[in-house]
């Protein structure tokens, strides 16, 4: 007798999709897409639906995640009849309005970098009396060497203490990048999510921590192994903070705005070659006019405003296409090796004065583009090449890149001034070439080389 060959009969996937509509404090689901909205309370931009096999059934939740955040410029932030600090944060007319009204005291847990709160500490003290704010201020020493998941722990130990409300009682953070980011995941952490301020003090954190979603701390010796995308309710900019930064410092944050210029903005290339030095002289304040515009406004301006181009529309980074991460291929694991020798914004640099090499190798600048990108970093007194940033460093920070980024190495390159695209495709041959040229022009023979 002859084996009988039974096929599983297919069965039909059902699926249905529900909107979700609030009616008396309750949600329920609804089964179609067209909703009588006056015979409920509330629709919800989250749908579930539904499908069965007959194996079983799955719910599928799509649920949209919405963060509103302000970027705001706020001269004289410290100053107790500017009222940003406090309620800058609150977009809601009613919810200003009745606290303005009330006899009640704010609350407000604000965490400074140590070395900030000698400089403004007793500016804040004064600013918080003067408001009537019951406060707690925690100065810290908010370094890369101390970015752990320990001061993360202190903070949030001393929230709890202060018994924040995690809903209207926003912690403030004021610092550098290492500050805004460790406070960052804290109130990330903490009751799942507690709203917060970023107030950046140097000009790295003004042009570029203090804008995006991104929170961290070291871990396993790897930078910002640990983090969470957590955005703040507001970023609170005001550039009187960074007159008191030392000059190796701002030339940092330049690192920072030359990488959005070499990316996506020409003009900015521009100013900062004919004005970069100035800048960095006056630290920012000497707002000399430049074409009919003043240039440090124009140059924060411009950064801050294409920075938020890029970020805005991939603010979790679900695509990892990313023109900002130029300048960030290799500076992670140099900047974690020579610790604390070089500042982020160096290490980024040193990552982009070797990637112009590559570019340049590649045929995508000329010899004279080159050039200028490279006479203008040495201009802002930023560091071009470092003798810890070995061919060895540099393959096995882009085997990482390849590991950690869908098998793609992701290479954001300039194609031009204040052009650029992203490669994932550059051979070996052009990344040792460049190399080498990159050794013999501005450090020692390649050969000489160890790790």
């Amino acid at each position: 007798m002859g084996k009988v060959h039974l096929k599983d009969k297919e069965i039909k996937e059902k699926k249905t999709e529900f909107s979700l509509v609030r009616v008396k404090s309750t949600w329920k689901c609804k089964p179609g897409k067209k909703i009588n909205r006056d015979a409920v309370d509330c629709v919800s931009d989250a749908k579930i639906s539904e499908s069965n096999t007959g194996k079983g059934t799955t719910w599928t939740v799509k649920s949209p995640i919405v963060f509103t955040y302000k970027v705001t410029e706020s001269p004289g932030l410290l100053d107790p009849s500017n009222d940003t600090l406090l309620l800058g944060h609150i977009t809601d007319p009613q919810q200003l309005e009745d606290i303005k009204k009330s006899n009640k005291p704010l609350r407000r847990f604000v965490v400074i970098d140590q070395d900030v709160y000698k400089i403004y500490g007793p500016k804040l003290t004064e600013y918080l009396e003067a408001n009537n704010v019951k406060y707690k201020i925690l100065a810290l020493p908010t370094t890369e060497e101390n970015k752990s998941m320990e001061l993360v722990l202190k903070i949030v130990e001393e929230v709890n203490n202060f018994s924040l409300d995690r809903r209207t009682e926003p912690i403030i953070a004021i610092g550098g990048g290492v500050c805004l980011d460790i406070v960052g995941l804290a109130a990330s952490l903490y009751r799942r999510r507690t709203p917060y301020i970023r107030v950046p003090t140097t000009l790295l954190s003004y042009i570029d921590a203090s804008l995006g979603a991104k929170t961290g701390v070291n871990f396993a010796q790897c930078k910002n192994k640990l983090g969470a995308y957590i955005p703040p309710v507001a970023a609170f900019l005001d550039l009187s903070f960074i007159q008191t930064v030392p000059r190796r410092h701002i030339s940092n944050g330049l690192a920072e705005m030359l990488k959005m210029a070499l990316m996506k903005q020409r003009g900015l290339f521009d100013l900062l070659e004919k004005q970069g030095r100035m800048l960095l002289d006056t630290k920012f304040q000497a707002d000399n006019t430049v074409c009919g515009q003043k240039a440090a406004s124009q140059a924060t301006y411009i950064a801050i405003k294409v920075m938020l181009e890029e970020l805005a529309p991939n603010l979790w980074e679900d695509d990892l296409n990313r023109l900002v991460d130029f300048g960030h291929l290799i500076s992670p694991a140099l900047e974690m090796k020579v610790l604390p020798s070089l500042l982020h914004g160096e290490a980024v640099n040193i990552d982009m004065s070797y990637m112009v090499y590559v570019s340049k190798e590649s045929g995508l600048l000329t010899e004279e583009e080159k050039q200028r990108i490279i006479n203008c970093m040495v201009d802002l007194e930023l560091p071009v090449w470092h003798e810890a940033c070995t061919m060895e460093l540099i393959q096995r920070s882009l085997q990482d890149r390849l590991k950690h980024s869908g098998g793609l190495v992701r290479m954001p390159l300039p194609v031009g001034l204040g052009q650029a695209d992203i490669f994932n495709n550059t051979s070996s041959e052009i990344l040792q070439r460049a190399y080498e040229k990159w050794c013999d022009d501005l450090g020692v023979p390649s050969d000489n080389q160890d790790d």
